[in-house]
Formats: structure tokens, sequence, C-alpha cells
């Protein structure tokens, strides 16, 4: 594998970690909104919880899963 292709799938597995982390925020802030009653009260707080539970995995556990994976792929 040349510099490039390697730079080129460094890149691309920098910007799926960030995508993955990015979605994670964005539902920690609607389970926010969620729990504080500012959006969808009739289903608040379990939507909440369980939108906080998601974006929780979503920025601290995936990422890690992911890195694994990469590393057995080499």
């Amino acid at each position: 594998m040349t510099m490039d292709e390697q730079e080129k799938l460094a890149r691309q597995r920098l910007m799926q970690l960030n995508v993955v982390r990015m979605f994670g925020i964005v539902s920690v802030i609607f389970a926010a909104l969620n729990i504080s009653g500012k959006i969808l009260p009739d289903f608040s707080p379990y939507l909440g919880y369980v939108l906080l539970l998601n974006g929780a995995v979503d920025i601290l556990i995936f990422p890690v899963f992911m890195k694994k994976n990469w590393k057995k792929q080499g």
C-alpha cells in the first residue's frame, strides 16, 4: 500500500469516527431537551434516557470497537 493510499484510508477512517461522534453529540443534546420537557413532552423523560444511552455509546464505546476492528483488518 502506497503512502497516498494509506493517507486516504486514514482520512476515511477519521471521517467515519467524527460522524459517529457527531451523531452521539446530537443524540445527547436531544436527550437533554427531551428530559427537560422541551421537545416531545409526551415521551419525556424515557425517550430522553434512551437517547442519552445511545449518545454515550456512540461517543465513548463505538469508536473503540471501530478502531479494534480496523487493527484486525491491518
